[in-house]
């Protein structure tokens, strides 16, 4: 993606998704919410996605294991593997990274019950 230039628009937006499983689920990054068990979404052509947060609660009273991955520049990349969360467990990612259109993030959790949200930046040059 070139560098932007003209006007565009820049919005915090937000994610979530219930009972995350071992379904791989991508992010959506288009104001709405992922569908469990979707692995289609990537990030829309001509935006500069900041991700700011994702928060991983496990609500089954079970300890789990879950990975998150993607793409970044049409790289391959594993941010997590095999992230332990005990039963009624959170974890929280605030590692700030950035991503461009075509590039995606998913993960999965070693069971089920698992709730995610995720909070990002959203610049939109189209």
């Amino acid at each position: 993606m070139a560098i932007p230039s003209g006007t565009g628009t820049e919005v915090l937006r937000n994610g979530l998704w219930q009972t995350q499983s071992t379904d791989v689920t991508s992010f959506a990054f288009d104001a709405g919410n992922p569908t469990l068990g979707d692995e289609t979404d990537t990030v829309p052509t001509n935006h500069i996605i900041t991700m700011i947060n994702i928060t991983w609660a496990e609500t089954g009273n079970a300890a789990e294991q879950f990975d998150l991955y993607g793409t970044f520049d049409s790289k391959a990349i594993v941010l997590l593997r095999y992230q332990e969360l005990p039963a009624y467990g959170t974890f929280v990612w605030n590692t700030k990274f950035v991503m461009i259109g075509g590039d995606f993030l998913k993960t999965w959790c070693s069971a089920g019950d698992v709730d995610v949200h995720y909070s990002y930046l959203d610049q939109d040059w189209s």
